[in-house]
C-alpha cells in the first residue's frame, strides 16, 4: 500500500492545500468491501465537521476520476484528534519530548509495541530515541507501522 498511499497523497495533497488545509497523513485499512481510506487533515483554525465534509467532497471527485484503489472502500476524512497520529519525520520533531505509543512492522528487542517520550531525532539516520520505562530505545522511523501521541488528563 505504500506506493498506493504515495500516489494518493500526490493526487489529493495539492487540492487539500489549495483549500487551506494540511494533509497530515493517509491510512488504508484493507478489509474487502469494508476497506477504509482515512485522511487526517488539520488547519491553524482547527477542524470541524464542515471542513471534513468539504475535503471529502473534493477528494471523492478526484478518487472517482483517477481510481487509484481497486475495489470498494469508504472514504473518511478526520481531524487528528487529541491522540494525533504521527506520520513524518517533521511530526516527530514537532512533538519532541511528548509521550507517544507506537507499533512496529517488526520487533526490536522482542517487542513491537512501545510507549515513551520522544527523546531525540536523527535526521541523518531517520531514527528516534524513545525514552521508555525500561530505558532508551533507538527506533528506525521506517519501521513504524503506526504512532500516536498519548493524551494525559
Amino acid at each position: 500500500m505504500a506506493k498506493t498511499a504515495d500516489k494518493i497523497v500526490a493526487l489529493i495533497n495539492p487540492v487539500i492545500e489549495d483549500m487551506g488545509y494540511e494533509l497530515l497523513g493517509v491510512e488504508y485499512v484493507a478489509s474487502g468491501k469494508h476497506s477504509i481510506l482515512r485522511l487526517f487533515i488539520d488547519s491553524e483554525n482547527g477542524i470541524g465537521v464542515d471542513d471534513c465534509e468539504a475535503v471529502s467532497r473534493q477528494v471523492s471527485a478526484i478518487m472517482d476520476v483517477e481510481d487509484p484503489i481497486t475495489g470498494q472502500y469508504s472514504l473518511e476524512v478526520s481531524s487528528p484528534g487529541i491522540e494525533r497520529p504521527l506520520f513524518t519525520l517533521a511530526h516527530y520533531q514537532r512533538f519532541l519530548g511528548h509521550d507517544i505509543s507506537l507499533r512496529l512492522f517488526r520487533p526490536i528487542e522482542g517487542r513491537r509495541k512501545f510507549t515513551g517520550s520522544i527523546g531525540s531525532i536523527s535526521e541523518v539516520n531517520e531514527t528516534m530515541e524513545l525514552v521508555t520505562e525500561l530505558g532508551p530505545v533507538t527506533i528506525d522511523l521506517n519501521l513504524i507501522d503506526k504512532a500516536n501521541l498519548v493524551a494525559h488528563f
